[in-house]
């Protein structure tokens, strides 16, 4: 069937449908990245988006199960696909690879998600570098739909388990807030011997016995969350290991008394350059987010860990005198690089 992918500036694009036979809307943004299209599309961060693809041929490798078992081995950040639609140039008819469990059109029709094919995704890269991110939606055969803005939701809720879930075992318990994690984060903590509880951003874990703490990454502006600084607060008030990853992050510096705000298009790549400012040494990284936390706005007793080196953006946090640390990137960084899981271990060394 015929669809247009439609900018609220008025732009069009026309193209083919793939997928779920319908229409959708929501936040349209881009993704650098030239593989890891599966884990991409089931990240949380991505939950009321529609993500398009620079790299032009996508789906030659297929879908693969979900997991083979436990945490560890999921090869999706969750259960289902976030975001709510994609966006690609060449869509890949035939696909080959050794744990593909289907074609990527087949997973999407799946699990009622939208695609369209055949844009020049180029020219959409350009339009959203030069004006910034933009409501768009894909309109499948003509069934128009109104524009949706992800950003005015409490995202997070739509995204966060419901209970607790505990995962692996091991000496240290880890208390991780729930705001749409990925299950990477959970798996590098179980692999390095941890015991992981994971609750509800909003869950009273009052009674419950934990040597650390991890903010998860998720979806939406961290202004719109301020109500868990206070939590926050009390939560770094017990002088326990903290860690913050994406979104974890920006509420760390908005507990901290620094501020936040929207990036233009946003980093969403497997391909973000980061010098470590205490090292001196650079790694690339995989990121995605729209928001970033002042680097100016940083308050006394805390270091700008991380820089990013395209445009000079804060990655990261750690307080001067208690074991708290942070990254706007991913370290768990599926499906890579893997260069900086070190994180995690300088996690664990703050017990």
């Amino acid at each position: 069937m015929n669809a247009k992918l439609i900018l609220e500036n008025g732009l069009s694009f026309e193209g083919t449908a793939f997928g779920a036979a319908r229409s959708t809307s929501g936040e349209v943004v881009f993704n650098t990245g030239m593989v890891g299209y599966p884990e991409a599309l089931t990240d949380p961060s991505y939950y009321g988006q529609i993500l398009a693809s620079t790299y032009p041929l996508i789906g030659n490798y297929g879908v693969p199960a979900e997991s083979d078992g436990d945490i560890t081995s999921k090869r999706w950040e969750s259960p289902r696909i976030q975001a709510f639609g994609f966006v690609v140039s060449d869509l890949s008819e035939a696909y080959s690879h050794w744990n593909a469990d289907m074609s990527l059109d087949e997973w999407l029709k799946k699990e009622n998600v939208p695609g369209i094919s055949g844009i020049d995704t180029r020219a959409l890269t350009k339009v959203l570098r030069e004006s910034g991110t933009m409501l768009g939606k894909i309109v499948v055969d003509g069934q128009d739909v109104d524009f949706y803005d992800p950003n005015k939701d409490l995202l997070i809720e739509k995204v966060a388990v419901k209970a607790p879930v505990e995962h692996g075992e091991g000496e240290r318990t880890i208390l991780l807030l729930d705001f749409g994690c990925k299950n990477s984060i959970i798996a590098n903590l179980v692999k390095r011997g941890m015991r992981v509880i994971q609750v509800p951003y909003h869950y009273d874990y009052s009674t419950m016995k934990y040597d650390g703490v991890v903010l998860s990454s998720g979806p939406g502006d961290p202004a719109q969350y301020r109500f868990m600084t206070d939590r926050i607060r009390d939560l770094i008030a017990e002088r326990k290991p903290v860690l913050g990853i994406c979104l974890g992050h920006q509420l760390l510096a908005l507990t901290a008394g620094a501020s936040t705000y929207k990036l233009g298009y946003g980093h969403r790549s497997q391909n973000q350059p980061v010098l470590d400012r205490l090292s001196r040494r650079a790694y690339v990284t995989t990121q995605n987010h729209g928001y970033a936390v002042d680097m100016n706005s940083i308050p006394a007793g805390w270091i700008s860990w991380f820089e990013n080196l395209n445009d000079g953006t804060n990655e990261g946090l750690w307080h001067k005198n208690l074991p708290v640390l942070s990254t706007q990137f991913h370290p768990e960084a599926m499906p890579g690089p893997v260069d900086t899981g070190f994180i995690f271990d300088e996690f664990k060394r703050c017990f």
